[in-house]
């Protein structure tokens, strides 16, 4: 008879033998902050970026190491997969970049016959960044100008009316300068009653960016004996060199505009104020 300790007693079979010393691999859901540890060569770190195809973990010395979703490592010493986090549907009102409230499922409207003009290409891409989807929502079309100086021929080649109204945003509207005087001859010109002229007092639209979101205390004062944005890039310490210099300084700070809340309140109500004009109901109701 066998004794307590025969190794021949117990019925391996009887067991699932192939289970791994530490357990089988489970399916985790990653969580920020969560600590995992590489089971190929020890590195350890809690989770600091959840991304579209990797984790980033960052170890206790500030190191960081991006992983696939899937097996290879360790939770609280036992092996898992780890998965995106599922979507979660939001709470509450969604809202888009300009702060409103996102309408779920809404198809783009057919462009209105009312237009909003810009100053320049980078006025329109700031623009759409922000309030596209409010735009689209609204049928309205942004356009771009070369400048205002001829904004008056402008003007009556567009013909606005009741119905066909246009809202014209303008960079360093101030008192005294060449585009006050601009926007009120346009304002006493045939067309004034649906024409309707705003402006913020930057020497330019990259100036309505916050300028904490570059880490910046102010934006540099330029001499006006020099090109803005090409000051604006020296003073920075960006290449500035030619227009492909300048288009990239532009992307750099388009891309840390998140919504509206990194724009000045200057620029932010004279957007939605052409909003509001370019689609108010004609006197008909229309």
């Amino acid at each position: 008879m066998a004794g307590p300790r025969d190794r021949y007693s117990q019925d391996v079979l009887a067991t699932d033998w192939r289970v791994p010393k530490r357990g089988r691999t489970v399916d985790v859901e990653v969580e920020p902050d969560m600590v995992l540890e590489d089971a190929t060569n020890g590195f350890c770190g809690a989770v600091v970026a959840i991304e579209r195809d990797l984790v980033v973990l960052e170890d206790r010395f500030g190191a960081r190491r991006s992983y696939s979703y899937g097996p290879g490592l360790l939770l609280e010493g036992k092996p898992v997969a780890v998965r995106r986090p599922a979507v979660q549907a939001p709470k509450g009102p969604q809202r888009t970049a300009s702060g409103s409230i996102a309408v779920r499922d809404a198809r783009a409207r057919v462009a209105r016959a009312s237009r909003i003009y810009v100053e320049g290409r980078h006025d329109a891409e700031l623009i759409e960044k922000v309030w596209g989807d409010d735009l689209r929502i609204e049928g309205v079309a942004v356009e771009y100008l070369a400048g205002v100086d001829d904004l008056s021929a402008v003007v009556a080649e567009f013909r606005p009316d009741p119905r066909r109204r246009l809202g014209v945003l303008v960079d360093h509207l101030v008192a005294g300068s060449k585009e006050s005087r601009i926007a009120s001859e346009v304002a006493r010109g045939p067309y004034g009653a649906h024409v309707l002229v705003v402006g913020h007092p930057f020497v330019d639209i990259w100036e309505a960016v916050q300028p904490e979101r570059l880490g910046l205390d102010a934006w540099p004062t330029i001499p006006r004996t020099m090109s803005w944005k090409h000051g604006i890039c020296a003073a920075l310490g960006w290449p500035h060199a030619d227009q492909a210099d300048i288009a990239q300084a532009w992307r750099r700070i388009l891309g840390v505009v998140r919504d509206y809340r990194d724009l000045s309140p200057e620029l932010l109500g004279r957007v939605e104020q052409l909003i509001d004009f370019v689609t108010a109901p004609d006197e008909d109701g229309a």
